[in-house]
């Protein structure tokens, strides 16, 4: 039987944990728990993402390869959505006995080639049998209790930060879904908007710009994995305040009009979801500072206001609504 055919059942599962344990470092795995290392006067961080065949991913749109990398990029995000730094990660898998061995491992590889850029290894998991092929991931982080980014922290007048352009991620899908869409879209344009699906990178790099904010400055976040306006709503409702929100800071990428007509391009930018942006609520001379720092693609694209209402200036021109709807956005149930 060539390695290709092997299947999960075939394998059984003392064995194939021998071979996902070469994705871990030995010194950390084989025990019935792994033993990490904080520094001193730092939070521990904990989050926990599933993702489940069919539901975030399948192999019309996602390797194995590539569902490995979105569980490590998911969990990550949340780490820098917090403002922590990562330690490491756990990897509960279900599977059915049908499964490709193959798949499996090339799962890892794609968890590690992503966990790999931020030096955080898979320090352990469990297996078990399941109908249907799941990750869930919990993911361990540090950051300084004075640093710590949350979401009720967000105060009238400061301004509202994004990390980059949105809306790619749901661009991408499109055109994994039918490849003849986009016949106007140059390489370039197309190769973004595909990785921007497949391989999204969080947004651990800010850390070391929010760094140099003084620790008294309280910073509001969250990542916006369910949707730009779904992180806006997400934010003010925690923080009891509102937000107003102006349509030309925020830039609709090229290639989205060429793959769709405006309103729909809008759509995506404000409700698309997975682009694993950071939201980012603080003071306005720090909030300039910051888009300065990161790069033309960050952004200033709002003020939080004491009016609980969240509104778009602006939108005459494009049909928009005034007002962000939370239901416009993925939810489970």
């Amino acid at each position: 039987m060539s390695d290709r055919s092997l299947l999960v059942k075939d394998l059984g599962e003392h064995s194939l944990l021998n071979k996902l344990q070469c994705f871990c470092p030995q010194d950390l795995v084989g025990d019935d728990g792994a033993v990490l290392t904080t520094n001193p006067d730092r939070s521990l961080v904990v989050t926990t993402d599933v993702l489940v065949d069919q539901v975030h991913f399948s192999d019309r749109t996602t390797t194995a390869f590539d569902v490995g990398w979105r569980a490590a990029a998911a969990n990550l995000s949340d780490l820098a959505a917090m403002g922590a730094e990562p330690l490491g990660i756990t990897v509960g898998l279900s599977l059915p006995g049908e499964q490709e061995v193959n798949w499996v491992e090339e799962l890892y590889q794609g968890m590690n080639a992503c966990l790999g850029i931020y030096q955080t290894p898979i320090v352990g998991g469990d297996i078990c049998r399941s109908t249907v092929a799941s990750v869930a991931i919990t993911a361990f982080g540090q950051v300084s209790p004075q640093k710590v980014i949350r979401r009720s922290q967000a105060k009238p007048g400061d301004a509202i930060v994004i990390t980059g352009l949105h809306g790619l991620s749901r661009g991408g899908l499109e055109l994994l879904l039918d490849s003849s869409k986009g016949s106007g879209l140059k390489f370039p344009e197309r190769e973004r908007l595909i990785l921007a699906h497949q391989r999204p990178k969080p947004r651990l790099d800010i850390l070391r710009y929010l760094a140099k904010i003084p620790p008294e400055i309280a910073i509001a976040g969250m990542d916006s994995s369910d949707g730009l306006a779904d992180a806006v709503i997400q934010i003010c409702r925690c923080s009891g305040v509102g937000a107003r929100i102006d349509k030309e800071s925020l830039t609709i990428f090229p290639g989205l009009t060429k793959l769709a007509e405006i309103k729909t391009a809008w759509e995506w930018l404000l409700y698309g979801g997975e682009d694993f942006e950071l939201v980012l609520c603080l003071p306005k001379d720090f909030a300039a500072v910051l888009v300065k720092e990161l790069g033309c693609e960050a952004a200033v694209i709002g003020e939080v206001t004491l009016n609980p209402e969240i509104q778009i200036d602006n939108t005459n021109d494009l049909n928009q609504e005034q007002v962000l709807n939370i239901g416009k956005g993925f939810q489970h149930f």
